[in-house]
């Protein structure tokens, strides 16, 4: 695994748009004064010609000029590491014209993002054995105040924090807007973990009777065990995660194939699909072969379908009942993904994960 020096103090952070650019309000102030933040730090700062634009169909540009400006900044010796400006829709259309051998040869540098833009985060590391950061994109830095989150992203960037903790609270209706475009998460939500635990129980009170020789139910607060896992993280929204399925970017076979004595820890997460969606996606892949090898699973708030059931079946089990085959750790409902705050994971890193079930810490190690 190739690991991208981590970024200096007066480095210079490089933006590209393969995705949605900051062409439109809340993002394009969020984005202004997230630059302002980060020159006030003493970073320097090169933006990529389509950080602004909105010519393109669900990105910011026509899918040439995107894979373009990705594979030219990537390798590009003028800036220190990549924060992508936003998620989107189609940035999948980009990769035909994505020069995964330069970039291969190229320098490793961190790049960073999330949802659509696990087209290049998890590609990165699967085809080019090359680590990358999932975590926000480049406006959501503009909130004022900054929450803990994205100062670990940052931190985690400039290697200073490699252990991440879990945060109290989440966000389930967001206040940010075209008049507020530099609110904070609204954190309304007690942040709350459900686990399912090989030999150790479960406090998804849905899956107890369905879990079968897993163990008994627990309440969160009341979990009397410490345990740990660990494996070599791999992941991303899941709704890119099985578009790329099946295509001749699908290398994961034998990327698993070679750190399977690390075993994978695969960290998923959803946006737009619903519950039965999920289901389908999940056994996809099951069933493509992807998680063979795996070492446990990270599972992060679904945006949609959070407190929905379909079919008398809740996200747990839409989720749980397709990977209990494993017999491996099962976390759900961690802060990952569109339901913020979303913890900095490094893709390609081998990391240790502990908990206590109502609490958790994710070690990462460049190893």
């Amino acid at each position: 695994m190739r690991y991208p020096e981590f970024l200096q103090p007066n480095g210079t952070i490089g933006f590209v748009a393969p995705s949605f650019g900051c062409a439109t309000e809340p993002y394009k102030s969020g984005f202004i004064h997230a630059q302002e933040k980060w020159k006030e730090a003493g970073f320097r700062l090169e933006l990529g010609p389509n950080c602004y634009a909105e010519g393109g169909i669900g990105i910011s540009n026509t899918p040439e000029k995107c894979g373009r400006e990705l594979t030219e900044y990537y390798c590009s010796q003028t800036n220190d590491c990549l924060i992508s400006c936003g998620g989107g829709e189609l940035m999948c259309e980009i990769l035909d014209y994505v020069d995964f051998e330069r970039i291969r040869a190229a320098k490793p540098k961190w790049y960073m993002g999330y949802s659509d833009n696990t087209n290049f985060t998890f590609l990165l590391t699967t085809l080019c054995d090359t680590a990358s950061v999932y975590a926000p994109c480049a406006a959501t830095f503009g909130m004022e105040p900054a929450h803990p989150a994205l100062e670990d992203a940052m931190a985690l960037l400039q290697g200073k924090k490699l252990i991440m903790q879990g945060y109290d609270q989440w966000e389930k209706e967001s206040l940010k807007d075209e008049e507020h475009p530099l609110a904070p998460y609204h954190l309304t939500e007690k942040t709350e973990i459900k686990y399912v635990l090989p030999g150790l129980g479960t406090n998804v009170a849905s899956l107890a009777n369905q879990a079968g020789n897993i163990g008994r139910a627990e309440s969160a607060g009341q979990a009397p065990f410490s345990t740990m896992f660990s494996g070599r993280l791999l992941g991303g929204c899941l709704d890119i995660l099985v578009t790329l399925l099946g295509t001749k970017y699908d290398r994961v076979e034998e990327f698993i194939g070679r750190y399977r004595q690390d075993g994978i820890l695969w960290f998923i997460e959803a946006c737009d699909l619903n519950l039965m969606s999920i289901r389908r996606a999940l056994w996809q892949i099951d069933h493509a072969g992807w998680f063979t090898h795996c070492s446990g699973f990270l599972i992060g708030r679904p945006r949609v379908g959070m407190e929905a059931e379909e079919f008398g079946i809740d996200h747990y089990q839409a989720v749980y009942e397709m990977l209990r085959k494993y017999n491996v750790p099962v976390l759900m409902d961690v802060d990952i993904g569109h339901l913020p705050p979303t913890m900095p994971l490094i893709c390609g890193s081998k990391a240790w994960v502990s908990t206590n079930g109502t609490s958790y810490t994710v070690q990462m190690e460049l190893k």
